[in-house]
């Protein structure tokens, strides 16, 4: 997208999300091109009808070569208003025509293809856009990636600021896009991915003030944040690591980082004084490159099986404790065996899959709680009863309200095995039972 310089400077005062102008100077054109994150990046012109040509015939080479699908990034960036390129408003973020483009790449490159998977990354799209996005009749993506429950510990001036995630607050954000996408749409579920802290890391045991251990109770809460996030409607997403229980990386240097935003604002954040300790204590729980350490398959050198290489960046401080011979060789006490567990219930079970989804106890601080029960107030059958699941996020035991105890039929599924009394949850334990 490309534009002529205004009073000799930038079309406009956007600024990119890594840092910086969002326009970069080419002279070999004399125009601007923009790039709303790096200058590697430039934003293509999607009003250019042979650009999106060539975009759909790329798409379906590789589903002529046998891909199932595309998660496509921030996807809800590509429609721009060309009056806004030469001003400031914010205009690059879910403008009408986004519809129109998907709905012509649906026609240009999935309609007649067998089962697909469109999945949408969409900061900033809210429940209500979700649903005209992912409305099976309006024919544009499968699910999108929404942001609302991954930005509740960001400050309001930073995200490398932290603060604790409220229990309540989380709850509350995928029980409204729970609802809201429960006759129209489809939810995905996720805790992390390539941009987000390791979830045992940021809301387990570790993260909540409780002890300055990070492997503290990590197999407890890798597998509980699994058992709540599976057993909402939707479709899970298993982050690599994620189903060994992987940490955060423990970097303490700014010279082990790689990614480009985490650079970027530790030099802008030291340039505004800011000690480096600070800096430093804010990047090694906020940054991407946490989830960005190589799979450590085993405790061998020099990477732990990942290659025989030095990697491109640092293999983490779970390494070589933390790893997939170690986790498969655990036993009951194996994440990866937890998750097979979870993937195999949902498989089965049509509650699991399709039921609707009632949030239980939704200002308590540390328990989380609700029902699945088949729509249309239908009980199921033996093999599709309700269910209900209940999980302790702290590290005490816990005496579930009453109301909540009286409902806990047979155990179904658990990451601590038989539970030592149905009315207690132990700490950082998850249940699923038929709900009485």
């Amino acid at each position: 997208m490309w534009r002529d310089p205004v009073d000799g400077h930038e079309p406009n005062r956007w600024r990119a999300a890594f840092g910086g102008p969002a326009w970069s100077w080419d002279p070999g054109t004399g125009q601007y091109y923009l790039h709303m994150f790096t200058p590697q990046q430039p934003d293509l012109n999607w009003e250019n009808p042979d650009m999106r040509a060539a975009v759909y015939d790329m798409m379906n080479r590789w589903l002529d070569r046998g891909v199932d699908g595309f998660r496509m990034d921030v996807i809800n960036h590509i429609a721009k208003d060309d009056d806004a390129l030469s001003g400031d408003s914010d205009a690059y973020v879910m403008q009408p025509r986004v519809h129109e483009h998907l709905q012509e790449m649906h026609d240009r490159v999935f309609a007649g293809r067998d089962a697909l998977l469109t999945v949408g990354e969409m900061p900033g799209v809210s429940v209500e856009d979700a649903v005209l996005f992912t409305a099976p009749e309006r024919h544009e993506l499968d699910m999108v990636f929404q942001f609302e429950h991954v930005g509740l510990d960001h400050a309001p001036a930073s995200k490398f600021t932290r603060q604790e995630t409220d229990l309540p607050a989380l709850k509350a954000s995928l029980a409204r896009w729970q609802t809201g996408l429960e006759q129209r749409g489809w939810n995905s579920l996720y805790l992390s991915n390539h941009d987000q802290p390791r979830p045992v890391s940021r809301f387990g045991a570790a993260a909540r003030a409780e002890s300055d251990d990070p492997f503290a109770f990590r197999y407890e809460s890798a597998t509980l944040l699994a058992t709540v996030l599976h057993l909402h409607r939707g479709t899970p997403y298993v982050y690599q690591g994620d189903e060994i229980g992987m940490v955060n990386a423990g970097f303490t240097t700014i010279e082990q980082y790689r990614d480009v935003e985490s650079v970027n604002w530790f030099r802008g954040a030291v340039g505004r004084g800011m000690s480096a300790a600070s800096a430093l204590e804010a990047l090694a729980f906020r940054s991407r490159d946490n989830a960005r350490t190589p799979i450590p398959w085993d405790d061998s050198e020099p990477a732990g099986g990942f290659s025989t290489a030095e990697p491109w960046i640092g293999m983490g401080q779970g390494w070589p404790h933390v790893t997939v011979a170690a986790d498969r060789a655990a036993g009951d006490r194996s994440v990866y065996e937890h998750h097979r567990r979870l993937i195999a219930l949902r498989h089965r079970s049509r509650t699991v899959q399709l039921g609707t989804f009632t949030l239980l106890e939704p200002e308590h601080p540390v328990l989380w709680a609700f029902t699945r029960a088949l729509p249309d107030g239908s009980t199921g059958n033996e093999d599709d009863p309700p269910l209900v699941v209940v999980a302790n996020l702290s590290s005490s035991d816990l005496v579930l309200p009453e109301g909540i105890a009286g409902r806990t039929g047979d155990l179904v599924l658990g990451n601590l095995g038989e539970p030592g009394s149905t009315g207690m949850l132990r700490p950082w334990e998850a249940r699923v039972h038929v709900c009485r």
